[in-house]
């Protein structure tokens, strides 16, 4: 009988889940289910029902075992990454009172404001949590429910992030585990426990809201009936901590000492390492997070990658594969046109109000290839804007693991080695969010059984590099992007008044109906 364990990844676009052989060390069976936002919400609003992610989820994981022609009794163990600092309020019964305002939600920007002041401005809030109070983060949202849909928020009993509903969902239990509660800007990130400050600043009473923390080697428990039936496993499947996408993305990287960069390019793009302290960036620009294997991970986070490169290949009409053959077309730098990629407001800079930007558009750079290539150009000089940030704090790259869609793309890679000006590899099981939460779900079922292991064990026994899919940087295109990035940072710094300004302009014209 083999060993099988099932690692899921609920993320904005999709719900994604693998088994696990860990007897044979290879993935032997995948599921994917795509899905969507609620439409019709004001801009910067982005929200998702939960109860999407539990179908999501269940679809997924079925499609998987069927591929894997697995037998319930060979799954032992469950583990679920999820996409970080989304807020599900549950009443007292253990329902979903309204849909989840999600990571890159805006609209709460003013409460953001609200708490940073109440805790004594923005150094004293890095002081307080390790982390500045931002709009993707969970706390705003909180308060925006407070001060919007007060009948909602009376009825809150209990504050989930994503992979905790669907770890609720699963068990029964209400917990955070330290590395997704670390985003939630309620959280000291260097003691690893709720603020109170943070707490009082919101309401008095979200205390009693919020779930017990965790470790990340634990277990939530094991499923209950209700999951069991769902999903046709046994009630004897156990389900470790999860995490956030990021967490679990450094673990299925092998992201697990100090030392090692990953970079995931998906719909928003990460760059994150592994510490064994709290890396507290002043500014609070670099998120102080703790990781999801009991260490700490500084991370950026930028809103918008294929947000900006789907906006562009959709209006151009091609496929995927028609659009890098496009971008190819064109030459490194785009010929000067440059995309200031905030078309979701922006995290790394904190521009929430932020808008997408085209510079440099004339009657040469004008056609489908420039735009294609700037496209992808800008939004990896927005990551490349943190990554420099993160140098700065200490943590250098040598090596830069790709992971997420776009790192299956040559090109991708390639811009991403110029303008990061490091070698940038890719892993052999390329989803590294539920590859992570199979091989914490593996880890927690060791620890459980007895055995001593630590997660860098199993991480160096099953995470390979493809040396099939590796970029290294071209001297003459990362020089012009040296050039290009401070374009880039030039022009986000000039605009931001401009952006404020027209974010009142929306906000007092709205869409007509």
């Amino acid at each position: 009988m083999r060993t099988l364990v099932i690692g899921i990844d609920s993320g904005t676009q999709s719900t994604k889940a693998l088994v696990f052989d860990a007897d044979r060390g290879r993935v032997v069976g995948t599921g994917a289910v795509r899905y969507g936002l609620l439409p019709g919400l004001p801009p910067g609003a982005k929200e998702q029902h939960p109860h999407t992610w539990r179908s999501a989820a269940t679809k997924a994981v079925r499609q998987a075992l069927g591929e894997a022609k697995a037998a319930a009794a060979e799954v032992k163990a469950l583990g679920v990454s999820g996409q970080q600092h989304g807020f599900v309020p549950l009443d007292a019964k253990g329902e979903v009172i309204r849909p989840a305002k999600l990571w890159c939600d805006t609209v709460t920007a003013p409460e953001c404001d609200e708490i940073t002041a109440a805790l004594g401005g923005p150094a004293a809030a890095v002081r307080a949590l390790g982390n500045a109070v931002l709009p993707g983060f969970t706390a705003s949202k909180i308060l925006w429910l407070k001060k919007h849909e007060p009948d909602h928020f009376s009825r809150l009993a209990t504050v989930l992030l994503p992979h905790d509903y669907l770890n609720w969902w699963l068990t029964g239990r209400a917990v955070m585990e330290y590395g997704d509660a670390s985003g939630t800007a309620l959280m000291d990130v260097r003691r690893r426990c709720w603020s109170k400050a943070a707490i009082r600043a919101i309401d008095g009473g979200l205390e009693a809201c919020l779930p017990g923390l965790m470790a990340s080697d634990e277990p939530v428990g094991c499923l209950q009936a209700s999951a069991a039936r769902a999903l046709g496993l046994g009630t004897d499947v156990l389900v470790s901590a999860g995490g956030g996408d990021n967490m679990m993305g450094a673990i299925g990287t092998g992201n697990t000492r100090p030392g090692v960069i990953t970079a995931s390019i998906g719909t928003s793009g990460t760059i994150y390492a592994c510490a064994d302290r709290p890396v507290i960036d002043p500014r609070g620009e670099i998120a102080a997070f703790c990781d999801s294997a009991n260490r700490w991970l500084p991370l950026l986070c930028t809103m918008n990658v294929t947000v900006a490169t789907e906006m562009v290949r959709q209006d151009f009409g091609m496929t995927h594969a028609e659009f890098e053959r496009t971008a190819r077309k064109a030459p490194a730098g785009s010929d000067g046109l440059l995309l200031l990629p905030y078309l979701e407001g922006e995290r790394t800079p904190n521009v929430p109000a932020g808008t997408g930007v085209f510079v440099g558009v004339n009657t040469r750079t004008f056609t489908a290839p420039h735009f294609a290539r700037a496209a992808m150009e800008g939004v990896i000089l927005g990551m490349n804007y943190g990554l420099r940030r993160l140098a700065s704090l200490g943590v250098r790259p040598a090596q830069i693991r790709a992971t997420g869609g776009g790192a299956q793309s040559g090109l991708w890679r390639q811009i991403m080695a110029d303008i990061f000006n490091a070698e940038v590899v890719t892993l052999k099981v390329s989803e590294g969010a539920a590859f992570g939460a199979a091989l914490q779900a593996l880890w927690c079922w060791r620890r459980a059984r007895g055995e001593r292991v630590g997660i860098e064990e199993i991480t160096d026994a099953f995470v390979a590099v493809n040396p099939r899919a590796t970029a290294v940087p071209c001297p003459a295109a990362a020089q012009r992007y040296v050039e290009l990035q401070a374009l880039q940072d030039a022009t986000s710094k000039a605009l931001r008044g401009v952006f404020a300004q027209h974010r009142a302009f929306v906000t007092s014209n709205p869409k007509r109906r």
